[in-house]
């Protein structure tokens, strides 16, 4: 089907389902295993750059729900097991979902460790580490998903993204409008930083290990003569530490987490294998 009666036969289902109804097990539900199919080759996004901003598919987030209730829980990994040494067989799983398939295609790596789930993508000569990537999840060309990280449903990454060791990108799949997490072109995220609640990573930035940015974490741009507080978007090129805010409450003044802009990455630092360089010159760890 064209994209434009995909959306209407998902949003149909979707409002079927919600009213009760089972039309998804149906002859029609196969246009939902089309929109994941779509989704696990990347020729369908969850989310999408539009002129500077990034739209929301909802339809395409209420059609990875509906999988969900059109799919049965069963063993996967398993296959020509009795005909396999014990050391050659897959790790087995169950689940509604098989694991990803295509990385040859796609042209990706995924080393020994690193489990995608169907209806996730991974873009030319990105490089999936022992950790995990999910449905709905979109890594562009060159990017790496390190030792134990995890990216979200839904959680759109761009291309030459490093996401390093323990970062953990949130996802989301209800209410199917909301916005997922951004992380945009070039961005290096530095080991155990947490992103979630739709929160956006411009271009080129740089946060250093431990940041934790939600919805509601104030981000401190001390780049000025004086501090000036935003939430939701870290600005492109962004140098970004942890650090803390001062809050009153009834029993007094105390810091609670934010994130501190201390910097604008410089062009010496544009080659992913000089991003290190940048955390060296503002004295931050990765």
């Amino acid at each position: 089907m064209k994209v434009a009666e995909l959306r209407s036969v998902i949003e149909a289902l979707a409002d079927d389902s919600a009213h009760g109804g089972s039309r998804v097990r149906g002859p029609e539900g196969a246009a939902v295993d089309e929109v994941i199919g779509a989704l696990d080759d990347g020729t369908l996004r969850v989310a999408e750059p539009n002129a500077g901003a990034w739209v929301t598919n909802a339809w395409v987030k209420q059609a990875i729900l509906l999988y969900f209730s059109r799919m049965d829980s069963h063993v996967i990994g398993t296959e020509g097991a009795d005909a396999l040494a014990l050391r050659d067989v897959p790790p087995s799983y169950y689940d509604k979902l098989p694991t990803k398939r295509n990385y040859k295609k796609l042209g990706a790596r995924c080393v020994p460790g690193g489990i995608a789930r169907y209806g996730s993508y991974l873009g030319k000569n990105a490089i999936l580490m022992p950790g995990f990537v999910n449905i709905g999840a979109y890594v562009d060309d060159g990017s790496m998903v390190d030792t134990w990280a995890t990216v979200g449903s839904c959680a759109q990454v761009g291309k030459n993204v490093h996401l390093a060791g323990g970062v953990g990108i949130g996802g989301v799949l209800e209410p199917p409008q909301a916005q997922p997490v951004i992380v945009e072109d070039g961005a290096f995220v530095g080991s155990r930083c947490i992103v979630v609640e739709g929160v956006r990573i411009g271009t080129e930035a740089v946060l250093g290990a431990g940041v934790v940015i939600t919805a509601s974490t104030p981000i401190v741009d001390v780049r000025g003569s004086a501090p000036r507080i935003s939430k939701g978007v870290v600005e492109p090129r962004s140098v970004v530490i942890p650090g803390s805010f001062p809050k009153k409450f009834p029993a007094g003044e105390y810091g609670t987490p934010c994130a501190l802009v201390i910097g604008t990455r410089s062009e010496s630092t544009d080659r992913k294998t000089s991003l290190n360089a940048v955390l060296r010159e503002f004295e931050i760890s990765v």
